[in-house]
């Protein structure tokens, strides 16, 4: 039955989805190694917000008679040199990278909406004046210019996400301008500009919108770009400093000097690494290929 007969017989429309729901269901019906990126990514969170729950010790609790135990029924991760429960200090550096993965993303985010929004919609001098400075700014190498910064003003939580906000930030701001360029030749935009609407109405309610998907993606992928820089940075000791434990921090101390005699010290963190940046590199192709209206019809 067609959805035109559908109205004529009930005499109404019927129901919209739910855009969440249905965004779901083609993540898994048509994405599904993105899907099970998803899954992996929110068991990352829920391991992440319930770590005081699920640690089965502090995370800096010693026992000297426990040292450089391998796994076990009670340490299924083993213990470090100082007889501390890896698995418990694996969970709350997960903490800490969810902590700092979405404060800094998610400051990213905000700075590439307001430089892409200016820079695409105004266009003229501003946008070339911005388009400069963010080519100035990509022009030195990431890992490079957050050594630097990092060992001017410190190491610390809030001193990484500012920096890592910044550096993506600035850096994603293109690919939201170049999504705002697009939408602002649009009929719809056009008309509302001959309304007499505002420059701000229009960029908040039909130009921020459209390019809401675009912005999606590029948070999703920051998380995961995110919680990488943070661990090169803990790794180089640049990060959040001990005794929190980081996921770089206990691949560069515990795991790098005692990874012969207890290898798992550097497993079982760089595993975590290795699988929760994949999964959210691969939950964000895959909404992007969902999201985009571009990329629907080369599924």
């Amino acid at each position: 039955m067609s959805e035109a007969t559908a109205v004529n017989q009930a005499g109404e429309l019927p129901p919209r989805p739910n855009p969440m729901v249905d965004l779901l269901t083609r993540l898994i019906r048509d994405k599904p190694l993105g899907a099970v990126g998803g899954a992996i990514f929110v068991l990352f969170l829920l391991s992440g917000i319930f770590a005081n729950v699920l640690a089965p010790h502090g995370s800096n609790d010693t026992n000297l008679s426990a040292r450089l135990l391998s796994p076990s029924l009670e340490y299924p991760m083993g213990t470090d040199h100082l007889g501390r429960d890896v698995l418990s200090r694996v969970l709350m550096g997960a903490q800490l990278s969810i902590i700092v993965s979405f404060l800094a993303a998610g400051l990213a985010t905000v700075i590439s909406i307001v430089l892409g929004l200016l820079s695409g919609y105004f266009g003229g001098w501003l946008d070339m004046l911005i388009q400069r400075l963010v080519d100035a700014w990509m022009v030195f190498p990431g890992l490079v210019l957050l050594i630097v910064t990092v060992s001017i003003v410190g190491p610390g939580m809030s001193q990484i996400i500012v920096i890592l906000g910044l550096l993506y930030g600035i850096g994603g701001s293109r690919i939201v301008r170049g999504a705002v360029v697009g939408v602002r030749e649009q009929m719809y935009v056009h008309a509302a500009q001959s309304m007499g609407a505002g420059s701000l109405r229009v960029l908040w309610h039909h130009v921020l919108p459209n390019v809401m998907p675009v912005v999606i993606v590029l948070f999703t992928t920051r998380i995961g770009a995110v919680i990488l820089a943070e661990a090169g940075l803990s790794f180089l000791g640049l990060g959040v400093p001990p005794p929190a434990p980081t996921w770089g921090g206990m691949l560069s101390g515990d795991g790098r000097t005692y990874m012969y005699m207890g290898p798992w010290l550097a497993l079982a963190p760089g595993l975590c690494l290795t699988i929760v940046v994949y999964a959210v590199n691969v939950l964000g192709d895959a909404l992007r290929d969902l999201l985009d209206p571009r990329m629907r019809g080369m599924r």
